[in-house]
């Protein structure tokens, strides 16, 4: 395939609706005088899609007729095949079901699967719409923070074991790999998780949209493949909007191997209006279809491109900025960077951010408490935006 892309183009967004760069957004989420931050926060990409997602939506645009449409069924067969290729787990067809976007899959699961004042459990700090999900169903929040162990995260087995035993607690979400500390699990912690969710009836939704972004080095290992019994006391959750930069299709699949509970989320699905087999989008569908088909020689050179990102911000930014440490990005493409050895309080470290450095992250501790101290920043953007917002952040922390 011939390579037509370059992810060093810098590419207006402006006039877009862009969530990440619309000024309007920017104060909505920062402050008010903050609409010209320059916006490293939203987990999109400012790239454009694999040219062959372009083309296959221009044909099915140009047909001119966009009137209620069940899905082509080789979506699920291009993801049946992704996932056997570069996963090596065999997805069965009837397994799927279609959402979406995977936030609004957390919300059914919760719904569905908890009543109110059930337990729900994340893994501090992890993406923040976890919580907001579970808080705005009249649930609460069961807490198992990661742990910083030699400079690198990990799970707190004892502690989830305490939590679990909650009878309270039915649901846990394993965020896989983690963002924001850019964890790639290894089969043994997912095993032990697994098992102590087992332990304890409590059903598993592993959220894998990140799952396509390993960094070099890394391997990924899907959750339901382990054994039956985690495919069967599981739901996950995956996505072509991280992987080609489609959120804006508002796109993804739940793999339920469990015909119990793929039935019961049909029946629930159709209580809400949505067709769990028709697709939520047709035009999102195309595009991943054509994405998991034709895709991956763009995927590969993304990778390449995103890595060669995290290299340069962390090289600079621990050379040039002594006591601050880029978290080994093993996945995803939002490096996690600890400032709290500056011995500034949090609240002076994103006043300095935004600032200083003129930049719009998302603050730590957006993600839980134990991330205060810390920034996520995007680099899925070209070098040359990232070295402006490296320039920044050093000048800002150096003054």
């Amino acid at each position: 395939m011939e390579k037509n892309w370059n992810f060093d183009e810098i590419i207006d967004r402006a006039g877009t609706g862009s969530m990440k760069w619309e000024p309007s957004i920017l104060e909505i989420k920062f402050g008010e005088g903050r609409d010209n931050l320059l916006p490293l926060w939203v987990a999109d990409m400012d790239f454009y899609c694999p040219p062959v997602v372009q083309k296959a939506m221009e044909k099915r645009l140009g047909h001119g007729i966009y009137g209620y449409t069940i899905q082509d069924r080789g979506h699920n067969r291009a993801l049946i095949d992704w996932y056997g290729r570069r996963h090596n787990w065999e997805i069965q067809d009837q397994w799927i079901l279609n959402t979406p976007g995977v936030v609004p899959g957390v919300n059914y699961l919760v719904q569905r699967f908890s009543k109110p004042g059930d337990k729900v459990l994340i893994q501090t700090p992890v993406y923040y719409p976890f919580a907001s999900s579970i808080v705005a169903n009249g649930r609460l929040v069961a807490d198992n923070p990661l742990k910083i162990v030699e400079g690198r995260y990990e799970m707190d087995f004892e502690d989830l074991a305490a939590k679990t035993a909650d009878p309270r607690l039915k649901l846990a979400i394993l965020c896989s790999p983690h963002n924001p500390v850019g964890r790639v699990w290894t089969r043994e912690e997912l095993e032990k998780f697994g098992n102590i969710c087992l332990e304890n009836n409590v059903m598993v939704f592993a959220d894998e949209i990140h799952c396509d972004l390993i960094m070099p080095g890394y391997s990924h290992t899907s959750f339901q493949s382990i054994s039956e019994e985690f495919a069967q006391n599981s739901i996950a959750a995956n996505a072509v909007s991280k992987t080609f930069n489609l959120a804006g299709l508002s796109h993804s699949s739940l793999v339920v191997p469990n015909e119990v509970l793929r039935n019961d989320m049909g029946i629930y699905f159709e209580t809400l209006g949505l067709n769990p087999r028709g697709g939520s989008n047709l035009f999102g569908a195309v595009a991943a279809q054509a994405a998991y088909e034709e895709g991956e020689p763009w995927l590969e050179d993304l990778i390449r491109y995103l890595n060669e990102n995290y290299i340069y911000l962390k090289n600079r930014l621990e050379t040039e900025l002594s006591g601050v440490k880029v978290f080994d990005l093993e996945a995803t493409y939002l490096p996690w960077m600890d400032f709290r050895s500056l011995g500034l309080a949090p609240e002076k470290i994103i006043e300095r951010v935004e600032q200083g450095a003129g930049l719009g992250l998302d603050h730590g501790d957006w993600f839980g408490e134990n991330g205060a101290g810390f920034e996520r920043i995007n680099i899925a953007c070209p070098r040359g935006i990232l070295e402006k917002a490296v320039d920044g952040l050093i000048q800002a922390f150096k003054s």
